[in-house]
C-alpha cells in the first residue's frame, strides 16, 4: 500500500489545500481592516449593493493586467458578487425566465454542481449538453437545436416572458450558455479563439446570455516541467465577454451576451465566499440588483474589505506569482509524472498536449472495457484512493446524453492532497486499473 499505510488518498475533491492559503497575510489585513476604525465601520455595514468600491477599482486593474483588453476595464464593468456559484443563480434571478428562457446550455462535461444551481431556478429537465473535445466545440450541433428550441417555442406560443415582469436593470434572455472556458472542470480543455468567437456570435443571433466560470485562468504554467511560460502574468487567451466587448463592433445592445464569472475561491481560499462579475455597465448593475442583493448590500462585505487590502501592497498580485502559482504547477507536474509512469503503461490515455497548462484537474481515460464508476468503487475499499468518475459531469437531465457518455473518463485533482501523496494516488489507482484489467 505505500508509505502511506490505510490512510485514504483523495484525488477527488476540487478543493484547494489550506497549506496553499495566504494564511499571513490574510491575518495581517483583517487586522489593519479592524485596526481601522474609517475601514472598519464600512467593512461591517451592508455595503453597497455593487460592492466595496476600492476593490472593484483594484480588480479592474487587475484584470485590465491580465486579459490586455484593447480599452482597460473600468469599475463601472464589474460588480462584487459573492463567489462564482452565488453568482450564477442570482443571474439567473435576474436575467433569465423559468419558461420563456426555453432551455440551459452547458458545455458537456460539465461542472456538476452548476446543474442544481440551474434545476433550482426552474430549468429541471432543460438542461442540454454542448459536446466538446479535443477538436472543439460542436458548434453545428449547438445551432440545430438552438433552431429547433425557436421553433418549439413558436409553435407553443412562447414569446414573452411569463414569470418576470419587465424591469429596467434586467433583461430576460430566450438562452443561457454555461461554460468554464479555460481549464475546464472537469476536461481541463481550454476553448480556442475561433470558437470564443462563433459562440458569441450564435449568442447574438438567438438571444442568449453566455455565463463563464473563469475561476481557474490566472492558474497557468508551461506542460513542459523544464520550461516557463514567456509570459504567466499574461492570459493567452481573451474571455467571453473580451470577445462580446470587441467582435464586430461590440454589442449588440446595452447589455451584451456574455457575463465572466470569477472568485477568489481557488487563489485566496473558498470560505471568504467573494468574487466578481464583469459584463457590460448594464449588466453589472443588472447583477448588483438581485433580491438578496437589494436586502442586504453587497455579498461578503467584510471579505471584500479585508481581500482590497492585499491590493495596494501588492501582496496578493506577488503571492499569486511567485508562491502559488509555483506550488500548482509543481503539484500538476508530479501528478502528471505519476500519470505516465503509472497510468499510460496500461492503457489509460491523455488529452493532447496543449501549450499551456492549468487549473486543478487532470482527466484521463481509461482503457476499454473498462468503467470509471465501477473501477473507483474498487479502488475506494480496497486501494483507499478516491477519484471522481465521468459520469458525475454528465449534463442532468440531457435526453441527447447516453448512459455511457463519460464513463471510461476519472478527473484527477492536484490542489487538495497534500503533494507528497499524489504520486502514491496515482501508483494506487494503477493498482486497482491492473486488477480490474487481469479480471477481463
Amino acid at each position: 500500500m505505500g508509505s502511506f499505510g490505510q490512510d485514504i488518498i483523495d484525488l477527488f475533491r476540487g478543493h484547494p489545500n489550506p497549506g496553499l492559503l495566504p494564511m499571513t497575510a490574510l491575518a495581517e489585513a483583517s487586522a489593519a481592516v479592524m485596526g481601522s476604525p474609517d475601514i472598519s465601520k464600512q467593512a461591517l455595514r451592508y455595503g453597497p449593493d455593487e460592492g466595496y468600491g476600492p476593490l472593484r477599482q483594484h480588480i479592474a486593474q487587475w484584470l485590465t493586467s491580465f486579459y490586455q483588453p484593447r480599452d482597460p476595464i473600468s469599475l463601472d464593468r464589474i460588480c462584487i458578487t459573492g463567489g462564482a456559484s452565488q453568482n450564477l443563480a442570482c443571474i439567473l434571478q435576474v436575467f433569465t425566465d423559468p419558461i420563456y428562457t426555453r432551455n440551459v446550455w452547458m458545455v458537456a462535461p460539465t461542472y456538476f454542481l452548476a446543474c442544481r444551481i440551474m434545476d433550482d431556478a426552474g430549468f429541471t429537465g432543460r438542461m442540454r449538453g454542448i459536446p466538446m473535445d479535443e477538436l472543439g466545440l460542436d458548434l453545428a450541433y449547438l445551432r440545430r437545436e438552438l433552431i429547433a428550441a425557436e421553433e418549439k417555442a413558436s409553435a407553443e406560443g412562447n414569446s414573452k416572458p411569463n414569470h418576470k415582469p419587465t424591469r429596467p436593470w434586467g433583461k430576460i434572455y430566450k438562452h443561457l450558455i454555461y461554460a468554464t472556458p479555460t481549464f475546464s472542470n472537469p476536461s481541463t480543455l481550454t476553448m480556442s479563439l475561433s470558437d470564443r468567437k462563433e459562440l458569441v456570435q450564435l449568442a447574438r443571433e438567438f438571444d442568449a446570455l453566455i455565463v463563464t466560470d473563469d475561476v481557474y485562468d490566472f492558474l497557468q504554467w508551461s506542460p513542459d516541467p523544464n520550461k516557463s511560460l514567456a509570459q504567466p502574468n499574461r492570459a493567452a487567451l481573451p474571455r467571453l465577454v473580451d470577445v462580446d466587448r470587441y467582435l464586430d463592433g461590440g454589442p449588440k445592445d446595452e447589455w451584451g451576451n456574455a457575463v465572466s464569472n470569477g472568485s477568489f475561491s481557488k487563489l485566496i481560499g473558498p470560505g471568504a465566499r467573494t468574487g466578481w462579475a464583469e459584463g457590460t455597465e448594464k449588466m453589472a448593475f443588472g447583477i448588483s440588483q438581485a433580491g438578496s442583493s437589494r436586502s442586504g448590500g453587497a455579498p461578503s462585505q467584510l471579505a471584500a474589505v479585508i481581500i482590497d487590502q492585499l491590493f495596494p501592497t501588492g501582496v496578493f498580485p506577488q503571492y499569486l506569482e511567485k508562491s502559488l502559482r509555483p506550488m500548482y504547477a509543481d503539484r500538476y507536474h508530479r501528478l502528471m509524472g505519476a500519470i505516465r509512469e503509472y497510468l499510460l503503461p496500461l492503457g489509460v490515455t491523455l488529452p493532447s498536449a496543449s501549450e499551456v497548462a492549468g487549473g486543478y484537474f487532470i482527466w484521463v481515460q481509461l482503457p476499454a472495457p473498462l468503467r470509471a464508476i465501477e473501477l473507483a468503487a474498487v479502488a475506494l475499499k480496497e486501494k483507499k484512493v478516491r477519484v471522481a468518475t465521468g459520469n458525475l459531469f454528465q449534463v442532468q437531465g440531457d435526453p441527447s446524453a447516453g448512459p455511457d457518455d463519460f464513463d471510461r473518463g476519472v478527473r484527477l485533482c492536484f490542489a487538495w492532497e497534500h503533494e507528497d501523496k499524489l504520486v502514491e494516488g496515482v501508483r494506487r489507482f494503477a493498482c486497482a486499473i491492473g486488477s480490474a484489467l487481469r479480471k477481463e
